[in-house]
């Protein structure tokens, strides 16, 4: 199954969100998950409760250091049942899952996955990916890009943000159709 959306149904983010949510044990997280999609992966990330620590002189060092705990606790302790959830969404969705979680500000994923992407770029584009690999920036042509993707995405957040609503309003358009 696909995470195709019929009239009025929501998005497939919204869809698969309310999956999570609904299917995720009470208490895991302290509201419900962060879920993004696109055409090969689920991300689900979830928010822990920062566990408290004595400030003293060291507090943010001692709390970072909490909060790596939480997340390697959390991690553990629920890894066969993130298998089970992660395997019947797989099923029903035909996307991989990824899981992650944040706590006292820092986001720790557990899994990602990563997809070959293929692309034809010319010589002046093929050169900038080599300077960033003769530079020590990245270690080959496709760590390059990949750099390359995640800076234009970090520096046009809110560019990003406004096209991906934009898509959002054409697939409502599509799904509600002529008469």
């Amino acid at each position: 199954m696909t995470t195709e959306t019929s009239p009025g149904s929501g998005s497939a983010e919204e869809t698969l969100r309310a999956w999570f949510t609904g299917r995720l044990p009470d208490g895991w997280f302290t509201g419900p998950p962060a879920v993004s999609v696109d055409r090969e992966e689920i991300t689900v990330v979830g928010t822990l409760p920062a566990p408290d620590v004595d400030g003293g002189e060291s507090g943010d060092a001692a709390a970072a250091a909490a909060a790596e705990g939480r997340s390697r606790r959390f991690r553990e302790e629920t890894r066969d049942h993130r298998i089970e959830i992660a395997r019947e969404a797989e099923h029903k969705f035909g996307r991989k899952v990824s899981w992650g979680v944040e706590v006292g500000g820092s986001r720790v994923m557990f899994t990602t996955f990563s997809v070959p992407v293929m692309t034809r770029l010319r010589q002046s584009e093929r050169q900038v990916l080599d300077t960033l690999v003769d530079g020590g920036v990245a270690r080959s042509r496709s760590d390059a890009l990949a750099w390359c993707v995640r800076l234009v995405g970090a520096n046009s957040g809110t560019w990003l943000a406004d096209l991906r609503a934009a898509l959002r309003k054409v697939e409502q358009v599509r799904a509600e159709g002529p008469e």
